[in-house]
């Protein structure tokens, strides 16, 4: 069984059935968002990979009420579920079907090419191969405006084998930094749930020649 085929048959119950599986889900959620360092004021682009039902996009949307939210995952069913949460408001969230580790990472939103100011992603890059982490992570980079922010909350050490392809947080740290991203940094750690990110450099405009 596919990891989409899994997660198809299990999205009616997931969001019920996710406090048994993570038993820290307020403060470990809470520690993602918390990292994000933007207001409610600030009218910005998020991209959330392996968005499943939505809990982390509801959580970031309610933080930043001026937030396009795109929301990616490979499995139908996860997206339904969270069509159905985000119901009220059909024109500030956005949905893909597709395997994000594999494909290209889409776009901004329609009418404007800049990027996205913030991508997140809760347990979800655990399922991926390493070797498709580490090409993830430049995806991302290349996905997001000059000082844009990526934030992953994750589980290191897994408990599905079959399905979880765990890194170690120190190797996952260091491909972020190998992808170009700065001030890469673990901002939560409690037993095997961790959260960390960095962030996209802004170019120094002032070292730049100029034509004349």
């Amino acid at each position: 069984m596919t990891d989409a085929a899994f997660f198809d048959r299990a999205a009616a119950e997931y969001d019920r059935s996710h406090r048994r599986h993570v038993p820290v889900s307020e403060e470990f959620y809470g520690a993602a968002v918390a990292a994000i360092p933007y207001g409610p004021d600030d009218s910005i682009r998020v991209l959330d990979l392996g968005a499943g039902t939505g809990l982390l996009s509801a959580m970031v949307a309610a933080k930043l009420p001026r937030s396009h939210v795109t929301l990616v995952d490979a499995s139908v069913e996860m997206l339904r579920v969270a069509r159905q949460r985000f119901s009220g408001e059909p024109g500030r969230f956005e949905y893909r079907v597709m395997d994000y580790a594999r494909e290209p990472l889409p776009g901004a939103p329609p009418g404007d090419d800049r990027g996205y100011d913030v991508v997140v992603s809760a347990l979800s890059i655990h399922h991926v191969a390493d070797g498709d982490k580490r090409g993830l992570f430049g995806k991302v980079h290349n996905a997001l405006v000059e000082g844009g922010i990526f934030v992953n909350a994750d589980q290191t050490p897994g408990e599905t084998p079959q399905a979880d392809k765990n890194a170690t947080l120190k190797a996952q740290l260091a491909w972020m930094e190998e992808a170009g991203f700065e001030e890469v940094v673990c901002v939560y750690e409690n037993e095997r749930f961790v959260v960390y990110g960095g962030r996209k450099a802004r170019r120094d405009l002032s070292t730049e020649r100029t034509d004349g």
